[in-house]
């Protein structure tokens, strides 16, 4: 059967413009350790599904030979697909065709699938591989960004956005994944800066490689840039289809449900011991959570950064839930600016996409000392208080052991229209910690005291049974019930089906004036 000229022409351009850069340059971005555009997508997307918007555009650029560069589809790849079964919209840039850079016509298919997924209320999911700003279209270029960075505020809290970084990222083109809910880098094979190594040494003289200065792990550990490292580029493909498992389409859906395969009563007699007698002793929140979550599964985001606070996605009786918890094995689970912001950018995330937020609380409380008071731990601080205080999806918290002073307050407390909040046996609820209390309030009976030692833990003790006993707060309707804890997950999930259909409200204004 002869093929209709016109057809068989549409054939070549489509497979013209799915050649990227040539062969040469899709050999060396293979050699880099880097996938193609399209090849990223057959792995994000369900088989099948990718649907391909603006596969025949063409840059407009003449200047210094571009007329001899143009490419179908230039430097990006756009459209949309489903992930297990649900709509997302994607753009894949490809740094095959002119090093990924971004054009005046990249920018605007980018921002027609962005404007696309706000009308249809799903996700956008960016995979970046880009060197830049294209030099040769100078400020159009540029403004091709600034353009896509008003899209990205707009769909913010509106629709999920995903970045993923895949190889370099630099200059303006860091402030697009930065406006997105979540940031994936790769180990070796992606960063991100605002200036190269070569600038800065020349303004600092500071002898830097490409990997120390803006790698994936030092997003992970030191910046909190990049919220999850993926060891190749396929894994981190991979850490985003599991990822949208637990995210709604949408600010105005729920979060998807999935039909439990663990029981909703189970009950689990290894955390009634898990709490050491010595109160200064860590444990690991994390075995808490993974002991009380849905077949212990807990999808950690931010795992390298800020440790002293945990915090991730998991479900309850088959609920996605956003979880936040001090850890106690790292500082002691105290308070300090990275934590800070950490959590509250996350509680800010749950409450825009209405992701119920679970609270584990076992926090001493601020992190004492110059340098912290310096950079602005009470602005940090003032984040998490703002975020628990502003968020109206259901809020259910367990106190397990310490919760001590402005802590208390911040943690979900009942104050913050916390709507469960439950306490182990264990759990020490005050204004400081027995020592440092008694250190104050009996200091003149220490001194006098023949065994100073020994009077001081007498009435630590006395004061822990007194006064920081979650009994107390539980006379004043604080704590809404004493649990063991080995009934923590019933309870948790019941509470979750209780308020499952509350409804909270914030005064009517433009924006509220968060403490950045």
């Amino acid at each position: 059967m002869t093929v209709n000229p016109k057809i068989e022409k549409l054939r070549q351009m489509r497979a013209e413009s799915h050649a990227g850069g040539g062969p040469e340059r899709v050999k060396k971005q293979k050699e880099n350790g880097r996938l193609t555009a399209h090849e990223r997508l057959d792995i994000l997307l369900d088989p099948g599904s990718f649907r391909e918007l603006d596969a025949f555009v063409t840059h407009r650029a003449t200047d210094f030979g571009m007329d001899k560069k143009k490419v179908l589809g230039d430097s990006v790849v756009t459209g949309w697909g489903t992930i297990n079964g649900r709509l997302v919209y994607v753009y894949s840039q490809d740094f095959t065709v002119i090093g990924g850079s971004l054009s005046e016509v990249h920018a605007q298919k980018i921002c027609k699938i962005m404007e696309m997924a706000m009308k249809t209320g799903a996700p956008v999911i960016g995979l970046n591989d880009s060197g830049g700003a294209r030099i040769q279209e100078g400020v159009v270029s540029l403004g091709g960004f600034a353009d896509i960075f008003l899209r990205n505020t707009m769909s913010s809290g509106v629709v999920p956005q995903i970045s993923l970084i895949m190889g370099p990222c630099a200059g303006g083109a860091v402030y697009s994944p930065a406006l997105t809910d979540f940031v994936i880098m790769v180990k070796d094979t992606s960063y991100m800066y605002i200036t190269g190594p070569d600038v800065v040494k020349s303004v600092t003289h500071e002898d830097v490689s490409h990997e120390e200065l803006g790698g994936a792990m030092v997003h992970a550990t030191k910046s909190g840039v990049c919220h999850m490292v993926a060891d190749n580029e396929n894994q981190g493909l991979l850490l985003v289809r599991e990822l949208m498992s637990y995210l709604p389409q949408n600010n105005m859906e729920d979060p998807p449900f999935s039909a439990p395969t663990d029981d909703p009563l189970r009950s689990d007699a290894e955390l009634d011991a898990i709490i050491p007698e010595n109160p200064n002793k860590p444990y690991d929140m994390k075995e808490v959570i993974r002991r009380v979550v849905d077949d212990g599964h807990f999808f950690e985001i931010h795992e390298n950064f800020a440790m002293n606070i945990v915090v991730g996605f998991a479900r309850l009786g088959g609920h996605s839930v956003g979880i936040v918890a001090n850890q106690p094995a790292v500082l002691a689970g105290v308070l300090d600016i990275d934590a800070s912001d950490k959590a509250a950018r996350f509680v800010r995330f749950c409450d825009a996409f209405n992701i119920p937020l679970v609270t584990f609380v076992d926090v001493p409380g601020y992190m004492p000392g110059t340098a912290q008071e310096y950079a602005g731990i009470i602005r940090a601080g003032a984040k998490l208080l703002y975020a628990y205080c502003e968020a109206t999806v259901p809020k259910l918290t367990v106190t397990t052991r310490k919760s001590y002073g402005g802590a208390y307050c911040v943690m979900s407390s009942k104050h913050l229209r916390g709507d469960l909040n439950l306490a182990w046996p264990t759990a020490e609820i005050a204004v400081m910690g027995p020592d440092g209390a008694v250190s104050i309030v009996f200091r003149r009976e220490l001194d006098q005291a023949d065994d100073s030692a020994a009077k001081k833990i007498e009435l630590a003790n006395e004061y822990r049974e007194k006064f920081a006993s979650p009994y107390v707060a539980a006379e004043r309707g604080y704590i809404d019930d004493v649990i063991e804890p080995r009934d923590t997950r019933a309870r948790l999930i019941n509470g979750l089906e209780v308020f499952q259909n509350k409804r909270d409200s914030n005064p009517a204004r433009k924006h509220g004036n968060i403490p950045l």
